[in-house]
């Protein structure tokens, strides 16, 4: 496999490394690089965590701390990508791109599995994996939150990619 760029993902909890798997996603890799090397996930939150499940973040109606919470996990950035299901399971660690019914709607909102999370194969595009940091994860999960699964503490992301051979 080609090496690619990773991205690390900064919170107050510390932070994840991602690792890409191009040859299972690329057109979600590059999707996830792109947007992130504009900035577009800085100031982000994790906006929705469940605890045994996973942690998701990268929408864009969560920059503004003083909107309401209701808007959040309902926003992305201006685009979609076509679904790329593919063999990688949905274990403890995997990143994968959100999305609504339609398997073609993903747009910028990804999340982090904290656990197994197998029904989801084939059904949602898995584009990368926790290099480090899963406990950061971890510890997200477990933040306090509302009924809405929404952590009562904002929990911002800044996005820095990391390229190949840096």
């Amino acid at each position: 496999m080609a090496e690619t760029a990773r991205a690390v993902i900064e919170t107050k909890f510390g932070e994840i490394e991602i690792e890409f798997l191009p040859d299972k996603a690329p057109g979600h890799v590059k999707n996830f690089l792109d947007l992130a090397r504009k900035g577009f996930y800085d100031g982000t939150t994790f906006h929705r965590v469940i605890p045994g499940f996973m942690i998701q973040g990268g929408c864009p109606k969560t920059k503004d701390a003083k909107a309401s919470k209701s808007s959040h996990g309902t926003g992305g950035p201006g685009h979609t990508i076509k679904a790329e299901f593919n063999d990688t399971s949905h274990r403890r660690g995997v990143v994968s791109m959100a999305r609504s019914s339609d398997p073609d709607s993903a747009g910028s909102q990804f999340f982090v599995c904290v656990a197994d999370s197998t029904f989801l194969d084939r059904q949602y595009t898995a584009f990368g994996r926790v290099a480090r940091g899963l406990e950061v994860a971890d510890k997200i999960v477990n933040a306090p939150r509302d009924g809405r699964d929404n952590p009562n503490e904002r929990v911002d992301m800044k996005v820095r990619v990391v390229e190949a051979g840096a």
